[in-house]
């Protein structure tokens, strides 16, 4: 079963280096980098903390942020230790750095769907489509940069969205 998924990892990375372009390859690290170390969330949760009236959904966002990175980055990656396709790739291939740590889940969307998770809860419809399209633009990235492989994209899905929403579970459970 994993060299079947190992199979289509390697096609969709494969279809995908063909959309490369220099002003694509522009917007994707572009995006990708707004994601490193959670910088554009962080930047979105302000105004949710700032504002009384929204306080209660930025710190949720807060705490999915910091659950889904325990998870992720934390325990799944450190087990799992995926090796990532970039590493593969020689050097004028590459379109940004390596990064250092393993591949699955991929942090960047494990991080971006846990802010899609509290917002499908918490927020009106228009502020969870811009949530979702940044996070979905985030997630492509990932894979178009060559630093993730579809399954681990999936799984950050899967595992940010899950982080979110127990997340606001668990604001409910103490008041929040």
């Amino acid at each position: 079963m994993f060299a079947k998924l190992q199979k289509i990892d390697d096609k969709v990375l494969n279809n995908i280096s063909k959309l490369h372009r220099p002003a694509l390859n522009l917007v994707m690290k572009t995006a990708s980098r707004s994601a490193n170390v959670g910088i554009i969330w962080w930047l979105i949760c302000l105004p949710f903390v700032i504002r009384p009236e929204w306080r209660a959904t930025g710190i949720n966002f807060v705490i999915a942020l910091a659950f889904s990175h325990v998870m992720g980055e934390g325990l799944i990656k450190h087990t799992v230790k995926r090796i990532r396709p970039c590493h593969s790739l020689a050097d004028e291939e590459q379109i940004i750095n390596r990064p250092r740590f393993y591949s699955f889940p991929s942090g960047h969307t494990t991080a971006s769907f846990a802010m899609v998770g509290v917002a499908l809860l918490r927020c009106r419809p228009i502020t969870c489509v811009g949530i979702f399209l940044l996070a979905a633009l985030i997630s492509f990235s990932r894979i178009y940069l060559r630093v993730h492989y579809l399954t681990d994209v999936l799984a950050g899905v899967v595992l940010g969205t899950t982080c979110g929403m127990l997340s606001v579970l668990f604001c409910h459970a103490i008041g929040l």
